[in-house]
């Protein structure tokens, strides 16, 4: 978007920003707390750009976490279960459950929920809803922990805001940190968390530095950069 798109509260954060410096995680949060804020509760949207080559399958991360604090939004979840888990997948929060009806409701054009959890025993109907879930990011996978025995206790987690995440195309991850409402010891405690996950993670094969770049921004402000530890 060019310079004269944007607003003139964005014009004025950027003057703020020296887009060649990387703020201690404090810093850059404060600095992001002193942008002029937008007339809803702001997403905190955080950027990682990791030194890996997603085409190599040991590199191409992916996975799902949960952050100490949450990111302030409630999702919707669906579970793929019947009789006693589906009891307890109501129990934990999931807004519908099911096998076989469940999957034809989905097929139909039902897609109100923000993420499908499935007890492995139900993948036989899950499977076939490739083609509707896959390109929304909606189908369920071990990978992502939404393919599971435990479905209520996956309900409960997602419910609360655990995100699954992977790497794009150029090595990047993206996810919600939390809300510009949160005060800047949670965010900075939902950063640390994740980066330290990422750091766990890291592929053997990756050498030298593997955490090039970290942003933090609102969802009507500019970027800031982060200082990391390796």
């Amino acid at each position: 978007m060019g310079k004269k798109f944007r607003s003139k509260r964005y014009r004025e954060s950027i003057k703020k920003v020296d887009s060649g410096k990387r703020y201690p995680a404090e810093e850059a949060l404060e600095m992001l707390a002193g942008f002029p804020k937008a007339k809803f509760d702001e997403t905190v949207n955080l950027a990682v750009k990791l030194n890996i080559d997603p085409r190599k399958a040991d590199q191409n991360l992916r996975g799902a976490i949960a952050l100490p604090h949450g990111t302030g939004k409630q999702a919707r979840v669906i579970a793929f279960c019947e009789g006693e888990r589906a009891e307890e997948a109501k129990a934990a929060g999931a807004i519908a459950t099911g096998g076989a009806d469940l999957a034809k409701k989905i097929e139909e054009g039902w897609l109100d929920f923000d993420k499908a959890v499935a007890h492995p025993s139900q993948m036989r109907h899950v499977g076939k809803l490739g083609k509707v879930l896959g390109p929304k990011g909606l189908m369920p996978t071990p990978k992502a922990g939404t393919v599971t025995e435990d479905v209520a206790g996956a309900v409960r987690e997602f419910s609360a805001g655990k995100l699954e995440f992977r790497t794009d195309p150029g090595g990047n991850i993206h996810m919600p940190l939390g809300k510009r409402s949160f005060d800047n010891q949670k965010l900075n405690e939902n950063l640390q968390h994740v980066l330290s996950h990422l750091r766990s993670i890291k592929p053997t094969a990756v050498k030298g530095f593997y955490i090039e770049k970290v942003s933090l921004s609102g969802t009507m402000t500019p970027g800031v950069l982060v200082a990391v530890e390796q």
